[in-house]
């Protein structure tokens, strides 16, 4: 069947059906189904192509039209939709130019509505960016003209259906094992830890896979943008969501905002799925009053670049001295682990680092774990995540956790 047969045999079946909505999936499907059968161009198909073109059909009235088969496909981890014309995914590590295509840009934009319209958030020339997600978790980024040049502009990042582990993440080799044990370790003695990396490296997953390791018996918030985090050890758990402003600029809800609240709502720790400004400070000030265990990610470049940006994001939104940021800092997060995107497209983590204090006006660290880089064999990098040697100086939460402390102290796992 041609694409000029199919968008009129599809219209044709709309046409027809004043009920669509009424009817149930499998009915809509069973219906299709007919009615593809006696089309003449389908006649000399196989039974495979003719269960495409029906599941195609069923696609445009009740799924992401040519996005289903993109995102039912758990090989494909991002799909980046440039244009109507222009689909890309990345796949297996690698990006991949879709042979798919959206027949109008309209239609692109039908999607993207019923896309936000589930979340109960508006997109349109006037506010062209919004963040959502799928019915299945999976983060969604539009961009509209004017501000996206070549047109409606979808990336979509989608999410294992099992959230990933410490173990898998370790198994994949991005993680040492006595690293892996160290973290886990620190994770349950309440450590403060701020997760860092670029785009893509991975830090909603290793949060999410550290999060599983929080005691079962706590009170856990968790304030995202688009919520993705899966916490399934711990009961008690609150999971907030931001709002964007209404198409009058009003009711806007802000990660800000639910931090603060967050606050009155007795959380023994609280997870921030990303900090990207002022929020940064109410963050810091959240760990430093007693939320213990608490985790949030950023993104730079290293850890050094990432105190950095937490400066600047403080900064932006408080009139405070650079020292009085600082300490800010030096006092709140106990641990950063740093991830990376390797060139060989493989996601590490290259750092993992204790802040020891202040001193000199300066924030000093104390590296635990870096990444060594070993050689190159058939276009993958070696190598692995090293211990220094060097012993975590604050040990008072091990201790108060009853937590075995003596291997850490001299740099390793237990």
């Amino acid at each position: 069947m041609s694409e000029d047969g199919f968008r009129l045999l599809r219209n044709e079946i709309r046409s027809g059906l004043d009920v669509t909505s009424s009817l149930s999936d499998a009915e809509l499907m069973n219906l299709i189904e007919r009615r593809v059968l006696r089309e003449e161009q389908v006649r000399h198909l196989t039974a495979e192509a003719k269960r495409r073109w029906v599941r195609r059909i069923y696609d445009s009235f009740r799924g992401l039209d040519v996005l289903q088969p993109l995102v039912d496909d758990k090989s494909i981890t991002e799909i980046m939709i440039n244009s109507h014309e222009e689909i890309f995914i990345e796949q297996r590590g690698g990006f991949i130019k879709s042979d798919l295509a959206f027949e109008s840009q309209e239609r692109l934009e039908d999607i993207i509505q019923s896309i936000v319209a589930g979340m109960n958030r508006v997109v349109n020339e006037s506010s062209p960016i919004v963040d959502a997600r799928l019915a299945d978790g999976s983060r969604v980024n539009v961009v509209l003209p004017p501000i996206a040049l070549k047109g409606p502009t979808v990336t979509i990042r989608k999410f294992p259906e099992h959230p990933m582990s410490i173990d898998d993440i370790v198994h994949m080799g991005s993680l040492s094992q006595e690293a892996a044990e160290m973290l886990k370790i620190l994770v349950r003695s309440k450590y403060n830890l701020f997760i860092s990396g670029g785009t893509g490296s991975g830090k909603t997953t290793f949060l999410n896979a550290l999060s599983q390791y929080i005691p079962s018996d706590e009170r856990v918030i968790t304030i995202e943008d688009s919520a993705e985090l899966q916490i399934k050890t711990v009961p008690n758990l609150v999971s907030l969501e931001t709002r964007n402003a209404n198409t009058e600029g009003r009711g806007e809800i802000t990660v800000r905002e639910l931090i603060r609240s967050s606050l009155r709502m007795r959380p023994n720790r609280i997870v921030v799925g990303e900090v990207r400004g002022l929020e940064a400070l109410d963050m810091l000030q959240a760990m430093n009053t007693g939320h213990d265990g608490s985790l949030s990610t950023g993104h730079s470049n290293s850890t050094k670049d990432m105190i950095s940006r937490l400066e600047t994001m403080v900064l932006s939104g408080a009139d405070l001295p650079i020292q009085v940021v600082r300490q800010q800092i030096s006092s709140a997060i106990d641990i950063f682990v740093h991830l990376s995107r390797m060139r060989d497209r493989s996601r590490r983590i290259t750092e993992i680092v204790e802040v020891m204090g202040m001193e000199g006006g300066e924030v000093i660290l104390n590296p635990l774990y870096v990444f060594k880089e070993t050689g190159e064999k058939d276009g993958k990098i070696l190598g692995g995540l090293v211990s220094t040697g060097n012993a975590i100086i604050h040990t008072e939460k091990l201790s108060m956790a009853g937590m075995e402390i003596c291997s850490l102290m001299h740099g390793g796992g237990t």
